[in-house]
């Protein structure tokens, strides 16, 4: 049996039709905060990410599964139900659980489900209170409205790639996409908003509401203090490496055995800077005291930072600096992330049972709650763990069961 739910949203149930990341990134984050979230999935297929591998899970004997790494980093708390939406019965079952469920996220290509009688608004005929979020690439609206989109091809199209690799003339330049499949995740974040924004007025209205959640929207949204600097200048913001377009010094600078990170974000914090590095008078000349001097000098407060750290080693200059006050670190790899102190501390790297492996790790939601104590128990399930179980819970009984198996 499916443990207990804990958590702000024990008392939400999420019937998730979506696939892939953006869509499972936003339920799993309703599941981590209690929601019992109900992951339907194709017909002997699944979610497209269980076969975005290796790697994949390997079993107490040390087989790969075919639970892959990426479906895993998306899919906790959820149970999975197995049904063919192209059939009478797969419809209906989706239509019993719509009835009853306060959710629904789905990321279809556009008008898709409409053909089967599972679009927002025939599902709200049956449960008015139903909020229902679709996320696609582009949309419910405009000319791209019927187009399939990717992660990728949208950090290109919303400009995130523009401005973000080696500045051209450099060693490497050219644009570059982010490490992790930003657009999703932050389009997974925003309609977690949306969607407990629509649960917070159905309490006040009791009725639900229709989410339209589209990736280059996301995209173009969080393109942030990039987006204003054009906006306000009139000129356009270009590539410039690891440096900040706004606040200096931010950079890598070379150590004499590896690379550090200065995050300098105050002119308090400058002097203080200056003072470590032994540079006597910058932190008070008027071409460097104040922010706005230092990004018009930065080419030669640049080089003087770099030619001084580059004279002891990593180690020496976090110490000197972090008892200072002022902002720098290491760049960790993946697997220096998870053995660092704090998020040690923090629990954000939990084992949870699984019943292939014995235990599968997760990293768990950042989010900490005082009283409603978030609860980490169950893995991503397996292709169709739960069908039995959910459809019984629904009402729908052996004979549906059977239906739907045959």
């Amino acid at each position: 049996m499916t443990a207990p739910r804990t958590g702000p949203l024990s008392h939400v149930t999420v019937l998730d039709l979506s696939r892939i990341m953006a869509g499972p990134w936003s339920t799993q984050i309703l599941a981590d905060l209690g929601a019992d979230v109900i992951k339907i999935e194709r017909k002997g297929l699944g979610d497209d990410t269980r076969k975005w591998g290796p790697p994949y899970l390997n079993d107490t004997d040390g087989n790969p599964t075919q639970e892959s790494g990426y479906y895993l980093s998306v899919n906790r708390g959820k149970r999975s139900v197995e049904l063919d939406l192209t059939t009478t019965e797969g419809q209906d079952a989706v239509r019993a659980l719509a009835k009853t469920s306060d959710i629904v996220v789905e990321n279809f290509k556009v008008d898709t489900l409409a053909r089967y009688g599972l679009d927002a608004a025939s599902l709200r005929t049956i449960n008015p209170r139903l909020i229902y979020c679709s996320i696609t690439g582009f949309g419910s609206t405009g000319p791209r409205r019927t187009q399939a989109a990717y992660d990728f091809m949208v950090q290109a199209m919303g400009g995130l790639m523009s401005v973000t690799g080696e500045r051209d003339g450099e060693a490497g330049a050219g644009p570059q996409k982010i490490g992790v499949p930003i657009v999703d995740i932050m389009t997974g974040m925003y309609a977690s908003v949306a969607i407990l924004a629509a649960l917070a007025r159905r309490n006040e209205t009791g009725k639900g509401d229709t989410i339209d959640i589209a990736m280059l929207d996301v995209q173009t949204a969080f393109l942030a203090n990039q987006a204003m600097n054009y906006l306000v200048s009139g000129k356009t913001p270009v590539r410039n490496g690891n440096k900040h377009p706004n606040i200096q010094p931010q950079d890598v600078f070379k150590c004499r055995d590896g690379h550090i990170v200065i995050a300098v974000g105050n002119d308090a914090q400058f002097e203080k800077f200056c003072a470590v590095l032994g540079m006597e008078g910058w932190a008070e000349s008027s071409d460097f005291a104040t922010n706005p001097a230092r990004v018009l000098n930065l080419p030669v407060l640049h080089a003087e930072i770099t030619k001084r750290l580059g004279t002891n080693d990593l180690s020496h200059w976090i110490a000197a600096l972090s008892a200072q006050g002022v902002p720098c670190g290491p760049i960790n790899t993946i697997p220096m992330v998870f053995e660092d102190p704090q998020v040690i501390h923090r629990g954000l790297l939990r084992n949870i049972p699984h019943p292939l492996s014995g235990t599968v790790p997760q990293v768990t939601s950042p989010m900490r709650f005082e009283d409603a104590i978030l609860s980490f128990d169950t893995p991503p399930p397996l292709l169709g763990q739960h069908t039995e179980e959910v459809l019984k819970e629904f009402g729908l009984g052996a004979a549906a069961s059977n239906k739907l198996e045959a």
